[in-house]
């Protein structure tokens, strides 16, 4: 996707800048435990590489998937704050690796470099980015705006919708793709 790219490509971009600042790196798993959704667009590129890993590794992440699909449930009928909540990601590998990597979702990809929503800016709390300096940032929701229109050319029906990770493993899409893995009316 060629967005994934792009995102990519700024998030290096503010790494290369401030490369004491940007704390990310392999192993570090602080944004695998951030309670989000995804849009359907992503959803739907992680489950195509889902359904291609082993089916040993599809059974573990699918149980881990039921505890944070509780978990979630949980949050959201207690009115938790999800900003707050910590929910380990079903695809977080035992070694704090991300069983698909390459095709995380945009959240995952800019989590440790300033980013804003709508005026508000947010940074991971591992980072070394200092409050009130002025760093290059991310400006994420014209980012799920892209997201949101890529999703609606593949289901309009839908594409409003946004799921946390674990329901798009647990089956929510079912019913809404074609038969290429896209979604469908």
């Amino acid at each position: 996707m060629e967005l994934l790219k792009q995102v990519d490509n700024a998030v290096l971009s503010v790494a290369t800048q401030y490369p004491r600042e940007f704390k990310c790196h392999k192993g570090c798993s602080d944004c695998c435990y951030a309670a989000f959704d995804i849009s359907l667009a992503e959803g739907i590129l992680i489950l195509q590489h889902f359904r291609q890993l082993g089916r040993k590794t599809r059974r573990q992440v699918l149980k881990k998937a039921k505890k944070a699909e509780k978990q979630w449930q949980k949050a959201l009928a207690q009115k938790q704050d999800l900003a707050l909540v910590r929910i380990a990601c079903p695809l977080l590998s035992p070694d704090d690796q991300c069983l698909l990597y390459n095709v995380r979702p945009v959240n995952c990809r800019t989590y440790g470099t300033p980013t804003e929503i709508h005026g508000k800016g947010h940074v991971c709390a591992l980072s070394g980015f200092s409050p009130g300096k002025t760093y290059p940032t991310v400006r994420l929701h014209l980012i799920q705006d892209r997201l949101l229109e890529l999703s609606m050319d593949i289901n309009p029906n839908i594409a409003m919708r946004r799921w946390p990770i674990a329901n798009i493993l647990l089956g929510a899409l079912d019913g809404h793709q074609d038969s290429d893995g896209g979604a469908s009316d």
